[in-house]
């Protein structure tokens, strides 16, 4: 009887609490200012603008802002409303207040569970110490000892890449969203912890260690594929009430694996700084080494220094911002400037005119960065295609955000301000005319020779786009990103040529996860692909 009747009460309790949230959030969607916002009408009755938002990708991602002003209402989830803006005002206000907007708590969820409770989850003082103690490993000193790695493993592409080549006839045809995954991986692998996964080269296929098989279940499966996933990710309640997914038993082994490997990696790193090696040796060079050096400084409070958890969760947080995101990204960025390069023939040429002029096939970042084409190159890709189309931000209390651009509500009244839950449309803003000018859509590595900067009001922590973000939680390894992409700019286009096996048009993008990825119109059921056709250049 007592358990009949405890169950009833924690029946009702968690019905009263179901029933309170509920009116709660119909309340403050009742009440807020964005209902009478000028906006789209939702797509879908439950989904209501995700779908469009998430897809419109292709020259469509502006077209709220076209259509509505730069301050735009969204529908989210069964109609709720959510605040679409490209304002550059309002974008500086939120990116420079990053204790007040935070990640949504279903996107932490999201990512934590991947990654960890690291710098890409953490929010507030925990992110600020965390922060603090690696950015020294991100310095420019650290990365001149990095860019040989870069080099190395770029020239390991090219090199599987023009021996395919030689085996088909003297072209071939490459899907290179892949391989350029995999190249990714390597670098983050030996440059984030001095680690070989050894997946690229002739063996790569046979040679599969556990930490790449780890990490590669995780980053090859979506993981909100299913209703319980969803429901998950948006009900924290119910993340304890249901039962585990297949999408849970995957992240779950993965994590453990990358977890007893994480701490075996970290054994090493103290123990090889205990026992007092060179800090210009080659083990200690890797990010990892640098992040537990400098928690081990003797000038640093014992309170400012990182937990082992806390370090520990760098691991897999280096493998995903290493891999594909708008953190120390690669392989989603080098693939849409291969892309660019492929249906461009005349960039091609000039930038491998460029490259071929630097006499000196191990060149150091000093001289990556001393090319200005293929500077020019890099910033237009990604201004025009970053990986990260967009990101969400909720703000902890009220405020009000100013607009540089007032808006008219339905009524006919003018505002200045507005108070919001808000999506940060990354790629809208790149590519926003009102900003970039009439040719924003177009992909123009010239626009990059002029004087001033084409856009000063974006409040981007790099190049006067969003593409890393700005304030601060921007991307602590912006620099790793550039570097990593122009060496293998550098050694790619100086040996091979490229050319898209399909027709342009039939290229299209969609959001994996929180990436967006290239596919291939007229062969959807392939998944996601850029095929191109490679050959070895050869000088006339």
């Amino acid at each position: 009887m007592l358990s009949l009747s405890l169950t009833a009460a924690i029946v009702a309790t968690l019905g009263a609490y179901t029933l309170y949230t509920l009116l709660k959030i119909l309340y403050q969607e009742y009440t807020s200012p964005l209902r009478n916002v000028p906006g789209p009408k939702s797509d879908h009755w439950f989904l209501g603008n995700r779908q469009p938002l998430f897809k419109n990708f292709d020259g469509q991602e502006g077209l709220w802002s076209a259509q509505y002003g730069r301050t735009v209402r969204i529908n989210t989830f069964l109609g709720f409303s959510q605040l679409y803006t490209t304002d550059s005002k309002a974008l500086q206000h939120i990116l420079s207040n990053s204790y007040l907007y935070q990640k949504p708590a279903a996107g932490r969820y999201f990512l934590g569970r991947v990654v960890g409770p690291g710098v890409l989850v953490v929010e507030e003082d925990v992110h600020k110490k965390q922060r603090k103690i690696m950015n020294p490993a991100f310095g420019p000193a650290q990365l001149r000892a990095l860019t040989e790695i870069f080099v190395q493993k770029s020239k390991q592409l090219r090199d599987v890449w023009a021996a395919r080549a030689a085996t088909s006839g003297g072209v071939a045809r490459v899907n290179v969203l892949p391989e350029f995954s995999t190249a990714a991986l390597d670098i983050i692998g030996k440059a984030g912890f001095n680690y070989d996964f050894h997946s690229l080269g002739a063996n790569s296929g046979s040679i599969r260690d556990e930490l790449h098989e780890a990490f590669a279940k995780i980053s090859s499966t979506d993981l909100n594929t299913g209703a319980l996933d969803l429901l998950k990710l948006e009900v924290p309640l119910l993340r304890r009430l249901l039962p585990n997914t297949t999408v849970d038993n995957i992240i779950v082994d993965s994590q453990a694996t990358m977890r007893r490997i994480g701490k075996q990696l970290l054994y090493e790193s103290r123990r090889k700084i205990a026992e007092g090696k060179s800090a210009d040796s080659t083990a200690l060079r890797d990010l990892l080494s640098l992040l537990v050096r400098a928690n081990m400084a003797k000038d640093i409070s014992d309170a400012q220094r990182l937990s082992e958890e806390d370090v520990l969760a760098q691991v897999p947080t280096f493998l995903v911002a290493g891999h594909e995101t708008y953190c120390l990204l690669n392989s989603t960025a080098a693939t849409w400037g291969l892309f660019e390069l492929a249906t461009n023939p005349q960039i091609q040429t000039r930038l491998r005119n460029e490259l071929l002029a630097v006499d000196n096939d191990n060149p150091s970042m000093d001289e990556l960065n001393a090319l200005p084409y293929l500077d020019c190159f890099v910033r237009e890709t990604l201004r025009a295609h970053a990986p990260v189309p967009l990101t969400f931000r909720v703000a902890t209390r009220e405020d009000i955000i100013p607009l540089e651009t007032p808006y008219t509500d339905r009524n006919g009244t003018v505002h200045e301000t507005i108070r919001p839950t808000l999506v940060l449309p990354i790629l809208a803003v790149n590519r926003d005319p009102a900003l970039w000018g009439a040719d924003a859509h177009q992909f123009l590595p010239e626009r990059w020779e002029r004087s001033p900067a084409p856009s000063t009001s974006i409040p981007g922590l790099w190049s006067q786009m969003l593409t890393f973000l700005g304030g601060p939680r921007a991307c602590i390894g912006f620099r790793f990103s550039l570097v990593e992409f122009k060496a293998l700019l550098f050694t790619l286009v100086r040996a091979l040529e490229f050319e898209l096996a399909v027709p342009a048009a039939d290229i299209g993008r969609i959001a994996m996860s929180i990436v967006q990825q290239p596919m291939v119109r007229s062969d959807l059921a392939a998944g996601t692909q850029m095929p191109i056709l490679i050959k070895p250049f050869t000088q006339s």
